[in-house]
């Protein structure tokens, strides 16, 4: 029942488990149970405004990170600590 790939064995296991389960409570519902790992984007639209709001957080946080590492080095330079 599973593949190869242990990324398809999980579900298909959860999916014989749950469905037994159901069973031995005489239940007549089933659960199905499914595995899409890669979130695929079919619109362009799509593909484009998530790449344009990633650059956009990593230019933030690229601006942000200098300061940091600067206010870092004086507050050693302040204590005269030694690394």
């Amino acid at each position: 029942l599973c593949s190869i790939e242990p990324i398809n064995c999980l579900p298909v296991l959860m999916n014989i488990l749950s469905n037994t389960f159901l069973r031995l409570f005489n239940s007549t519902a089933r659960i199905r149970v499914w595995s899409d790992p890669f979130y695929s984007i079919e619109s362009p639209h799509t593909k484009e405004s998530l790449f344009t709001f990633s650059l956009t957080y990593v230019l933030i946080l690229a601006a942000g990170l200098p300061h940091h590492f600067a206010m870092s080095s004086m507050e050693d330079y302040k204590v005269k600590s030694i690394s």
